[in-house]
């Protein structure tokens, strides 16, 4: 049975991810009134304020900063130290939270967890879905599944599939407004742009013949989500950038068409990464090796 401290550090911890006490009491299937309670317990117990609280929101006092920090820091070595004395350590079992951006994550990495979990039933897997990436040491987040390399040299990256991005446009579009035959023709055509995280706003940054180069592209419709540009691109509405994975069933089918294909974006290959500096758990293992194979190349 998990002891009295763990619970308290991972009921903190959820609460510092989420930011208000409804969003942790739900995860924890507490009353909100259980939850403030048990809050107030443990400032009580520690003789300081850990939470600024609000009506809507919570904020983190310095001190409750500093408990983050070692909560944090102790679960992720209460796994570990597990992991390391358990007698059935090479049988993947127990809970792995895993993160993955909204559309891939619904559309892919969903029914991947469900075929893994038929295979593992052992392992408890918590998918996180998200529209920005997320702090994987601070929430204590086991892996996440991301498109393109990472700065934080805080992680471990292994790469499970290549992925290149072209600019693609319908056969109904491309009949009624011409197919570009360089990159100054985009300036007259309607582009569909997914804005994504602090990307300038219409700028398409292209490979061409080993140089990068940028042009300032235009159009009525943009959307932050893949999905959405992807469907306005299949109704005809303009060119638009995706990445090979997501369009090789429209390219096969002729509802999508490649143009320019000697300009491409820079690789936006998949990759699974984790924290660094600590040694990774059977049920890892497992569903990294599990997701390298579903995306090998056939």
């Amino acid at each position: 049975m998990k002891n009295d401290l763990a619970s308290h550090l991972e009921f903190f911890v959820l609460l510092a991810r989420h930011g208000n006490l409804s969003a942790a009491a739900r995860e924890l299937d507490l009353t909100p009134p259980a939850a403030t309670k048990r809050l107030a317990l443990l400032e009580q117990h520690l003789g300081v304020r850990l939470v600024n609280r609000t009506t809507r929101t919570s904020s983190l006092t310095p001190e409750g900063e500093t408990y983050l920090h070692y909560a944090t820091r102790i679960l992720a070595e209460l796994r570990e130290m597990e992991e390391a004395v358990s007698s059935t350590r090479s049988v993947p079992r127990g809970r792995l939270k895993v993160n993955a951006s909204l559309g891939f994550g619904r559309t892919a990495i969903a029914p991947l967890v469900s075929s893994f979990a038929q295979r593992y039933p052992q392992v408890e897997v918590q998918l996180d879905v998200t529209d920005r990436p997320v702090d994987l040491v601070a929430g204590g987040i086991d892996l996440a599944i991301r498109f393109g390399e990472l700065p934080d040299q805080r992680l471990v990256a292994r790469r499970i599939m290549s992925n290149r991005r072209f600019l693609c446009a319908s056969p109904r579009y491309l009949e009624q407004h011409g197919t570009p035959g360089s990159l100054a023709d985009l300036a007259r055509h309607r582009c569909i742009v997914h804005r994504q995280n602090e990307d300038a706003h219409g700028v398409w940054r292209l490979v061409h013949e080993g140089r990068n180069v940028s042009v300032k592209v235009q159009g009525t419709l943009s959307s932050n989500d893949g999905d959405i540009a992807l469907g306005w691109a299949l109704d005809g509405h303009g060119i638009l950038v995706r990445s090979e994975w997501d369009l090789k069933k429209y390219v096969d089918s002729g509802r999508l068409r490649i143009v320019l294909p000697q300009y491409v974006q820079p690789a936006a290959d998949l990759y699974v990464v984790y924290p660094g500096g600590r040694r990774q758990s059977a049920r890892a293992r497992a569903f990294i090796d599990f997701l390298a194979a579903q995306f090998a190349p056939a």
